[in-house]
């Protein structure tokens, strides 16, 4: 870490920081980037503080492709708000860029850091969690008029569920580990889904979903809250925006925060689709969207929930049969259980389906 620290250290001189900087130490749990916390002070012992990341060049092998996205967004985004934390706002380089690369070839960013803001890994309320679909869905409202088609697609196929079931499929072919026979049912209930997959690109197509941007890792802890009101400020962790869909960004959501129970719990007897948090997050989001999506496309906010869960799924168990390469595991089942809690909150959504489709229904107009 002493190394990365200097490093960081390094970096920052080649932004334009106010006045002298004073620390600069690891902040967060991110598992993609490095991220420290840096701050200076000026000749009045004013101090200010900073984010400052190192991309990711594994996941991210173009980051002036992912800064381009950011920094697009960012522009547009400021443009709506007179609110300097409403927004993240980056820090240019002495030279005037957006990011800045070491002799090394590491990729570097700084942002401002939001003063007197609250980041949290779960909702600790129902208030929460509808903050955090009212702040995801002002996003949705306030880049409604970005052109969405602009965007670099960093990750390609990122939520292309059909893709993500060929490759699926051709996992259980290869069956590399000799794991598939253990996992007939699992194996079993994605491919009894199959015509499902494609609901949401059939939908596209037929002009009835239009292409946004889309925010693609929607968790609580990437919505920023004010810390005294708990009121949304912003939406963070910009590195996977691309050209999407809203149902999915709001389906991430309701696949993580309204599940009774963590994304690897074995017992599958304490996990179900919390109906309630389904219709908070419902209401949030449309709200923040503030009547910028047309009928078809709220129609579409269950499909988006149940697609992002059975793909999740579906990848977790990709992922278990190729050999654990790509997620973190913590023990040799770890990517199995995932998958599992994923099914298990599909078959919840599919028993509820009914409730779920009129909850939306509810905001059509």
């Amino acid at each position: 870490m002493k190394n990365d620290l200097n490093l960081a250290v390094s970096a920052l001189n080649h932004f334009q920081i106010t006045g002298t900087l004073r620390g600069c130490a690891p902040y967060g749990n991110g598992h993609i980037n490095d991220t420290f916390c840096a701050f200076t002070e000026d000749a009045h012992s004013k101090r200010r503080r900073y984010i400052l990341q190192a991309i990711n060049q594994t996941v991210f092998s173009r980051p002036d492709k992912v800064m381009e996205n950011i920094e697009g967004v960012i522009e547009h985004l400021h443009t709506k708000t007179d609110d300097p934390r409403a927004v993240m706002t980056l820090v240019p380089t002495v030279d005037g860029h957006a990011f800045y690369t070491d002799e090394n070839g590491g990729c570097w960013r700084l942002y401002d850091f939001v003063e007197d803001s609250l980041c949290l890994e779960r909702p600790e309320s129902n208030e929460d969690f509808y903050q955090s679909a009212l702040a995801f869905g002002q996003f949705q409202r306030d880049l409604s008029d970005f052109p969405a088609e602009n965007l670099n697609e960093t990750i390609p196929n990122f939520h292309n569920t059909p893709v993500r079931y060929q490759r699926f499929l051709e996992a259980v072919k290869a069956d590399k580990c000799g794991r598939a026979k253990d996992v007939a049912d699992e194996i079993r209930f994605v491919t009894d889904r199959a015509d499902f997959y494609s609901v949401l690109l059939d939908a596209h197509k037929a002009g009835e979903l239009p292409l946004r941007v889309s925010h693609n890792d929607t968790k609580i802890n990437n919505v920023l809250l004010d810390a005294d009101t708990r009121s949304a400020l912003c939406v963070i962790d910009l590195d996977t925006i691309m050209p999407g869909f809203s149902v999915t960004d709001f389906g991430d959501s309701i696949r993580f925060g309204a599940s009774t129970a963590a994304e690897d719990e074995k017992d599958l007897s304490k996990v179900w689709m919390d109906l309630e948090l389904f219709k908070t997050y419902t209401a949030g989001f449309l709200a923040g969207c503030g009547g910028s999506l047309p009928n078809s496309e709220i129609l579409l906010l269950p499909e988006g929930a149940k697609m992002m869960t059975i793909e999740c799924g579906m990848r977790f168990l990709t992922d278990y049969l190729e050999g654990d390469t790509y997620f973190r595991i913590h023990y040799p089942t770890h990517n199995l259980d995932r998958c599992r809690t994923q099914f298990k909150l599909v078959a919840d959504m599919e028993e509820k389906w009914d409730d779920m489709k009129a909850a939306v229904a509810n905001y059509c107009r």
